[in-house]
C-alpha cells in the first residue's frame, strides 16, 4: 500500500501546474463538456501509466541492484529540479475541431502530452522503486485525477487560489527526500 500511497501523493503534487493540467482547464474552457473531459483524461492516464510502469519494472529486471539504486537516486533528484522549472502550454497542444467527438480528442491529446511528461518519468521510477507494479500504476492514475478532475469541473477559480510555486516546491523536496534515501540506503 506504500506504493500506492507515494505514487498518489508524488503524482498529485507533480502535476499542479503542469502541461496536462493547464490542457485540462483548455479543454474544458473549450468544450464544456466535463464528463466526457474526465473520462478522456482517466483513460488516457491509465494507458500512458501503465505502460510507463512496464517500462519502470522492467528496468529492474536488466540493472542489477546496485546500479538501480544510484539510477534511482539521482532521477529523483533530477526530477526535483525538474520540478522548480513551471510548464506552459503550447497553443496547438489542444488540437484543432473535436473531429473524435469531446472524449476521444481528450483521450489523444492528453496521452500525446503526457509522453515525456514528468508525471511520465515519475512512474516509470515509482514502479522501478517498488515491486509493486499495479499499486504504483492505480496511486499515479488517481494522482492525475486528484489534480485535473477538479480543474475540469472548477476551471480557473482553483487555479487562481493555489499557490503553484509552493507546490513545485514541495513537490521537489519530496522527490529530493526521495533520492537522497534512495543514495543513502544500504547496499543490497
Amino acid at each position: 500500500m506504500e506504493a500506492f500511497f507515494v505514487s498518489t501523493a508524488i503524482v498529485a503534487l507533480a502535476e499542479m501546474g503542469d502541461k496536462t493540467q493547464l490542457l485540462s482547464l483548455v479543454l474544458a474552457a473549450r468544450f464544456r463538456k466535463p464528463w466526457p473531459i474526465v473520462l478522456g483524461i482517466f483513460a488516457a492516464t491509465l494507458a500512458n501509466h501503465a505502460l510507463a510502469g512496464a517500462v519502470g519494472a522492467w528496468v529492474t529486471t536488466v540493472v542489477g541492484p546496485q546500479v538501480l539504486r544510484w539510477g534511482l537516486g539521482l532521477s529523483f533528484i533530477a526530477m526535483a529540479v525538474w520540478m522548480l522549472i513551471p510548464d506552459r502550454l503550447d497553443e496547438d497542444d489542444a488540437g484543432g475541431a473535436p473531429r473524435f467527438g469531446v472524449f476521444g480528442t481528450t483521450l489523444i491529446a492528453f496521452f500525446l502530452a503526457e509522453m515525456g511528461d514528468k508525471t511520465q518519468v515519475a512512474t516509470v521510477m515509482l514502479a522501478a522503486r517498488y515491486t509493486a507494479y499495479g499499486w504504483v500504476v492505480a496511486g499515479t492514475t488517481l494522482g492525475m485525477m486528484l489534480a485535473n478532475a477538479p480543474v475540469v469541473w472548477l476551471g480557473d477559480r482553483i487555479t487562481r487560489r493555489v499557490p503553484i510555486r509552493a507546490v513545485h516546491v514541495v513537490s521537489a523536496v519530496i522527490f529530493l527526500g526521495l533520492g537522497v534515501a534512495a543514495l543513502l540506503a544500504p547496499a543490497p
